[in-house]
């Protein structure tokens, strides 16, 4: 029977795998939602990007706001060529925009703004020291003359629920996109509120292990603890700045209102990042008791254990005394010896039990 042709193999041939082409993904997949505002108030109807776009045009108080969720690099050009975003926004930010996990900062690029948020979330989860406890994503916000644009990374901090709020609120819409970018704003910095909250039920909880004589707590989870809080603040921390910018007159296209309620934002900023703060400073002063507890349980272990070896010592030094074979020794021949030198080891060894006993070693 003929044998078959064989396949080429790339696996350790040292050539790469041929790729699979990829399949462009329509734009409109990565689109939350689309809608023209105009004098505060959403028009009716469905609106592709570059429709809402032109309809806005028609009006003198219009802008849209698009919301994208987890775009990848084409949808963003699609989006950028749309709206007409300046080619260093491209280049610098948007690429960036797809890859995540940026540092908050404030760009200003002509006439558009482009904010990054980080967004953070509480994980339930239990006191071990391999639970993840804040898990992070983030925001980025495109505001020009006629447009707010919303970039959302991660399964968390939607969106929905802010475009809910305003649509409610047309005397705030009114201000245009910068109104969305307040929004936006408010609510990452909300969000930060309730996670420092979680976490400093987290942290009353480990106070409460630390200082409980029986309790078990590792410090691991102490230093898992910490190392999240560390990440929650490299979260929130940066943002001050690109807030301080938007609340004061930097000659950046805001209008007087919508720096009003910045203002107002980066005050609650501010208290969330002083609660961060004393979340570190405690959780180190917990670490420190967590390691004089360790220190005081081993000197406790260690006396048990001299204290044992003291008492072991004895019937060791008087049986090897008796080992050496010396025939001098005049109870050898005496029958009572043998039990005499047995009821002197047992109550020597009781004398040292009763006296670690009453010392507390034991």
């Amino acid at each position: 029977m003929p044998s078959l042709p064989s396949m080429p193999s790339f696996r350790g041939s040292g050539r790469p795998a041929p790729s699979r082409p990829r399949i462009p993904v329509p734009t409109a997949r990565a689109i939350v939602d689309c809608a023209v505002y105009v004098d505060g108030k959403r028009l009716a109807g469905h609106f592709t990007p570059r429709e809402a776009f032109t309809r806005s045009g028609e009006t003198d108080s219009g802008f849209v706001w698009v919301g994208l969720h987890d775009p990848d690099e084409t949808q963003m050009n699609d989006i950028a060529e749309i709206f007409g975003l300046h080619p260093l926004a491209v280049e610098d930010t948007v690429v960036d925009a797809v890859q995540g996990r940026q540092r908050p900062k404030l760009e200003r690029y002509d006439d558009t703004l482009f904010l990054v948020l980080r967004t953070v979330s509480y994980v339930d989860h239990e006191i071990d020291s391999t639970s993840e406890i804040v898990e992070t994503g983030d925001i980025m916000v495109f505001t020009g003359p006629r447009f707010a644009i919303t970039v959302r990374h991660g399964e968390h901090t939607g969106l929905a629920g802010v475009r809910q709020d305003l649509e409610k609120r047309p005397e705030q819409l009114v201000f245009g996109p910068c109104a969305v970018l307040h929004a936006v704003a408010d609510h990452v910095v909300d969000s930060y509120v309730e996670v420092a909250e979680s976490i400093e039920q987290d942290i009353a909880e480990m106070e409460e292990a630390v200082f409980t004589p029986s309790s078990k707590i590792g410090i691991g989870s102490i230093y898992q603890l910490k190392r999240e809080v560390v990440e929650l603040r490299r979260a929130v921390s940066p943002l001050a700045i690109p807030l301080e910018r938007l609340a004061q007159d930097q000659g950046l296209p805001v209008p007087t209102e919508i720096r009003r309620y910045m203002r107002d934002v980066a005050d609650h900023h501010t208290s969330v990042s002083e609660h961060i703060t004393y979340f570190d400073e405690s959780l180190s002063g917990l670490v420190n008791a967590a390691l004089a507890k360790i220190s005081v349980q081993q000197n406790t272990d260690m006396r048990k254990i001299s204290a044992y070896a003291a008492m072991a010592a004895v019937p060791t030094l008087i049986a090897g005394v008796y080992g050496m074979n010396f025939d001098v020794m005049w109870e050898l021949h005496q029958p009572w010896g043998y039990p005499a030198v047995l009821a002197l080891m047992a109550v020597l060894c009781g004398l040292l039990f009763r006296s670690f006993r009453r010392n507390k070693w034991l």
